[in-house]
């Protein structure tokens, strides 16, 4: 489905979706595109001829810059901050309760929500140029709303570390050591073959079979649709700081005169 400022779109090959999510800022993710994103998901999780997802951003560069800062920098009380966030939320929410397998196709950088888009994949296959930052901190927010599903798939002490040091890029390896990659390749097209490879073979599994692992893998985050929700009511509310608004302004204005 299109957007005006991007899109959400998806198709379907022998029992194969793709899901291919784009936005021109480095893929950010504006309340548009993520109540899209989270609406497809299920749509394309309870169709019976699917019997496996492919989550991808487009372009060859970032996978997902995460939360757009012209959306942040308009908010204007609580109420509109908590429905911001509240859109990531549906995503991660979508993805954990989609009964199909999820293979993520990480083919660049993933910052903040994009790190948690990543770790709801079931299976992420990620490019050796991958590398992923929580960046929230630095602008006076906090990962709220994708804590939990980061911290599941690289444990608290992982976690505790991309949130606390915004600055520094964990590279692909550091990914895949600590299990938010599930394999790197060194180049996309060699990623894309790996994802294709799977992609058959899980097609042609039992889809009752994945469907019951997928229930295993998630187990214990039933309270989630509540969680992220009082999660996102945090972030909504910090995000009315004046060191927020101020931050996020020097983050625009620091963009705006790279090359």
């Amino acid at each position: 489905m299109l957007h005006t400022e991007g899109y959400v779109n998806h198709r379907l090959e022998h029992g194969i979706a793709t899901i291919e999510f784009f936005h021109p800022q480095s893929n950010s993710l504006p309340a548009s595109i993520l109540n899209l994103l989270a609406n497809t998901i299920t749509e394309v999780g309870g169709n019976e001829h699917v019997k496996v997802i492919v989550l991808r951003s487009g372009g060859e560069r970032a996978f997902c810059a995460g939360a757009s800062f012209d959306e942040l920098i308009a908010i204007s009380d609580e109420a509109g901050g908590k429905k911001f966030f509240s859109g990531f939320a549906h995503v991660i929410n979508a993805m954990r309760k989609c009964p199909k397998l999820i293979i993520g196709r990480i083919q660049g950088k993933a910052v903040g929500g994009g790190v948690g888009v990543t770790a709801a994949c079931d299976y992420a296959i990620a490019v050796e140029d991958a590398s992923v930052k929580l960046s929230e901190l630095a602008v006076g927010i906090g990962p709220f709303v994708v804590g939990p599903v980061v911290e599941r798939k690289v444990g608290n002490s992982c976690f505790a570390q991309l949130a606390i040091d915004t600055t520094e890029w964990r590279d692909a390896g550091w990914a895949l050591r600590n299990g938010l990659f599930a394999e790197v390749h060194k180049t996309p097209e060699e990623a894309d073959a790996a994802i294709a490879k799977l992609a058959g073979r899980l097609a042609k599994s039992s889809p009752e079979a994945m469907a019951e692992l997928k229930k295993i893998f998630w187990q214990g985050t039933e309270h989630w649709d509540t969680l992220l929700l009082e999660r996102a009511a945090i972030s909504g509310t910090l995000v009315l700081s004046e060191f927020t608004r101020n931050a996020i302004n020097t983050f625009k204005a620091k963009a705006a005169t790279r090359p």
